[in-house]
């Protein structure tokens, strides 16, 4: 099944978009604790790993998509020396606890969170050097058309880092992760976040979005280049980096 077809709750009738909405309106207060503890602190690895694919790069304004309670904004205005962030989401309770981790850091001057639909991004045309995503391109209502928006507000040149979940490739591997997400994950969700779905929709919408070479296809259909993924942790996470062409990629001598 595709993956936007995949909802919080099933028996709504309502888009995709506002269903992701409310479900991180709800789990909000729950939602840096449930990432700690159902990958046992490694998320936070993953995020360091992304980020340093970025470091050497052009980095001066950088988008992070779907930016959450902001872990992966702030931890990118730590490394990215210069670096100013703006980071988007759907759910204004996420941003609020977002902005408060900000202003805690004392990066208010540097990372700003916004309420917006990622499908329809408030920037002009290339206005970024880079995008990040983490863990946010299966909660889109339709993925090409959010690969195609973060290719507009991209830069020539840019550069774009998702950061998602991913089914393992190994048959050792595999029933193990899937007795842990489809069962352990939303029992304990469902206690510590008291919402019945989100935490059944989760390996449900992992189950479903595209992965790896899929996933790469669906972003050169967006428009970019030179698509590539990096596996993480048995294949649990996948980081996907694309760019798109520079203005002049053969300058004459």
């Amino acid at each position: 099944m595709q993956v936007e077809k995949i909802t919080p709750y099933s028996d709504d009738s309502r888009h995709k978009t506002e269903q992701v909405r409310e479900m991180f309106d709800s789990i909000a207060p729950a939602y840096d604790f449930m990432n700690r503890a159902m990958t046992f602190g490694i998320d936070r690895l993953w995020r360091r790993r992304a980020v340093g694919l970025l470091r050497d790069l052009p980095h001066d304004e950088v988008l992070d998509i779907a930016t959450g309670t902001g872990d992966l904004a702030i931890l990118l205005a730590d490394r990215l020396e210069g670096s100013k962030i703006t980071g988007v989401d759907l759910s204004e309770k996420m941003i609020e606890i977002g902005r408060r981790k900000v202003a805690a850091r004392g990066l208010s001057e540097r990372v700003r969170l916004e309420k917006g639909d990622c499908l329809k991004l408030p920037f002009a045309d290339a206005t970024f050097d880079c995008i990040t995503c983490a863990y946010g391109v299966r909660n889109f209502e339709d993925l090409l058309a959010g690969y195609r928006e973060m290719r507009r507000v991209l830069r020539p040149g840019g550069t774009l880092v998702v950061l998602e979940l991913s089914t393992p490739a190994s048959p050792l591997v595999k029933p193990l992760y899937r007795l842990y997400t489809g069962c352990i994950i939303p029992a304990v969700g469902r206690m510590v976040s008291k919402d019945v779905r989100a935490y059944s929709y989760l390996p449900e919408s992992i189950a479903a979005v595209p992965q790896r070479e899929s996933m790469c296809a669906v972003m050169s259909d967006a428009g970019f280049d030179d698509c590539r993924f990096i596996s993480l942790t048995f294949g649990t996470c996948t980081i996907y980096i694309a760019k798109t062409k520079p203005l002049n990629p053969n300058p004459k001598p």
